[in-house]
């Protein structure tokens, strides 16, 4: 099953296979749509200079396809990439910055995980004077694994408390110094979703008391 091009140009929408956020909208022809099937990474036809549009050939912000879904009527794309820079030509992530309307009842932030991760990374990279980050940072891999000791006992006491509010606090504190000690050493959030989803798919496993995801 392909797109349906006998009407023209088909709009393509771009998301983060990681993220799920909405990257940018495009348009194919049926060129460019063989072309990013065959190079498996997004090829467009830019209406403006009528012609194929290779992401990234120039700016080196290509777009490695994951997964390409038709829409119900076939002339919609639905592609999931894995980026490789911004998306936009301003330099953002996404397209997609310029809020219209926001309703008030979403009180957080659905990739708050992700951009927590991606915060810490910086500070590893580009460390500020007077970040708490990067004093663990300098302190390395004893003084974080002290905090996770500390914090993993105050997640335990909490619940003891019956104290939703206060577990609520420390279960945030352990997660965060566990993604400095992800940092530090190494490891990316998106090799343990990875690992989660793997356990999450196994029907069973019979490593010791590593179950499956869908026993616990």
């Amino acid at each position: 099953m392909k797109p349906d091009f006998s009407k023209g140009l088909v709009p393509a929408i771009v998301i983060d296979h990681q993220t799920k956020d909405v990257l940018m909208l495009a348009y194919m022809n049926e060129e460019a749509y063989q072309k990013t099937l065959e190079i498996n990474e997004t090829v467009f036809y830019s209406r403006s200079r009528e012609e194929l549009w290779h992401k990234g050939a120039t700016s080196g912000n290509t777009q490695q396809v994951i997964s390409i879904v038709l829409d119900c009527d076939q002339d919609t794309l639905l592609i999931e990439v894995d980026k490789h820079g911004p998306a936009c030509h301003t330099g953002r992530d996404s397209c997609f910055f310029h809020t219209v309307r926001e309703s008030d009842n979403q009180d957080f932030n659905p990739n708050i995980l992700e951009d927590l991760t991606k915060e810490i990374k910086e500070r590893k990279e580009t460390p500020e004077e007077g970040s708490y980050t990067n004093y663990l940072f300098n302190k390395g891999v004893d003084k974080i694994g002290k905090k996770l000791i500390e914090e993993a006992g105050e997640v335990i006491i909490a619940a003891k408390n019956d104290d939703k509010d206060e577990l609520t606090l420390e279960v945030s504190d352990l997660l965060y110094h566990t993604f400095v000690m992800m940092e530090e050493i190494g490891v990316d959030f998106n090799d343990v979703k990875k690992e989660l989803s793997k356990r999450f798919t196994k029907k069973g496993n019979n490593k010791g008391d590593r179950q499956d995801i869908k026993e616990w």
